[in-house]
């Protein structure tokens, strides 16, 4: 095993990771699933800098499961005021993001969404004009504080005399949220509604471009470190040659550690962190931050290889099982009018301390739910 920490510009540097497990340790604290709970909604997203969002229900309880003794309820409340902003950003994908965060985002990194949509625009006729032309119909519907949902505003287009249907109106939407004209409004029972970001978001944070690629780095090594280059660059859709000038531009923030020959930055001490007590259970949502904001160095929560030669098994189970850091499994939820069943697939048999802690996890997801926790006998694959 080869190991070399020290300071990006230089300065050797004590208590870096050593090994993979001291990588998943330190991230398990610096994405908020170790350590003492975040404050509150506004606190998880500042801290992640954005948070996965397209199951809308599981990334709610992402957020809740950073925090001590929320509802469900709560969050959902928060989100409905807006303290946060559900939008699409860093990725196709939708995301929250502060409002203070949402412009400059939108800034740094919609251009690169556009290039990875633009083979989709091409294959659904939408080119430029056309574009333009739907988000002008969007806005003036939406003018005035209104907040409809995806199938009105379908209508509105339609009756423009634009095709407006499946993943047309999907990119049609997309686009209008990159161009910062559009975002999530308040839920209209369980729909989500859009309405315009200058109405919902009249004023926001503007920075320079080496603010926003600064920002944007410090923010993801903070919260998702020790992590590589090549992680940021999925996680953030920027070209490579971006994130060297983002490395640059906040070299005195960052640790470097090299090992197994690859390198991994972070910055906020969260390296070297002790590993939680054994037998931690934690019941993820398939798209929380842990899981999904890494590729160069997403195993180190799979060690053992065990999620990659089980995953063709899984079926419906997409939920991630962690015994402290590492994926043991798979598990889902079936919401009752009083209790939430939760079924999981196991990699390798439970013993008792892990029992116990899955039972854990589990009544504090149903908490959450303000609910009862019914857990099945999990069956081991």
């Amino acid at each position: 095993m080869s190991v070399v920490t020290d300071k990006v510009s230089g300065v050797s540097h004590v208590g870096a990771p050593g090994d993979v497990i001291d990588v998943a340790s330190a991230r398990m604290h610096a994405t908020g699933l170790a350590g003492q709970p975040w404050s509150d909604v506004d606190d998880v997203v500042r801290r992640l800098g954005a948070v996965q969002a397209q199951d809308f229900g599981p990334a709610i309880w992402s957020l809740g499961q950073r925090l001590d003794a929320v509802t469900e309820g709560q969050v959902l409340a928060a989100v409905d005021a807006g303290v946060l902003i559900r939008t699409h950003v860093l990725r196709p994908t939708w995301h929250f993001v502060r409002p203070d965060d949402v412009r400059w985002m939108l800034e740094l990194t919609a251009p690169r969404v556009h290039a990875f949509n633009a083979y989709y625009y091409r294959t659904h006729e939408l080119d430029a004009r056309t574009l333009e032309a739907c988000t002008t119909l969007i806005v003036e519907a939406l003018h005035g504080g209104a907040e409809l949902t995806r199938g009105e505003l379908a209508t509105v287009l339609e009756r423009g005399g634009v095709a407006a249907n499946s993943l047309r109106l999907g990119l049609i939407l997309m686009y209008a949220e990159l161009e910062q004209a559009i975002c999530s409004g308040v839920r209209r029972g369980k729909q989500q509604t859009y309405t315009l970001l200058d109405e919902r978001v009249p004023t926001a944070r503007r920075l320079s471009r080496d603010e926003q690629l600064a920002e944007l780095t410090r923010r993801y090594f903070t919260s998702h470190g020790p992590a590589t280059a090549r992680d940021f660059h999925w996680w953030s859709s920027l070209t490579m040659a971006e994130i060297r000038s983002g490395l640059d531009l906040v070299a005195d923030t960052l640790e470097r550690a090299v090992v197994d020959d690859v390198t991994y930055y972070w910055s906020g001490g969260g390296a070297g962190a002790p590993a939680d007590p054994p037998a931690t259970v934690h019941l993820l949502q398939p798209y929380d931050e842990y899981v999904v904001a890494y590729t160069e160095s997403r195993a180190v929560y799979d060690i053992a290889g065990l999620d990659a030669a089980k995953r063709p098994e899984r079926g419906a189970y997409n939920g991630v099982v962690l015994l402290d850091t590492q994926v043991a499994g798979n598990w889902k939820r079936t919401i009752k009018s009083k209790d939430v069943v939760v079924d999981l697939q196991l990699y390798r048999p439970f013993d008792d301390g892990a029992h116990a802690a899955l039972q854990a996890a589990a009544d504090r997801h149903a908490a959450f739910l303000n609910r009862k926790a019914v857990v099945n006998s999990p069956d081991v694959l």
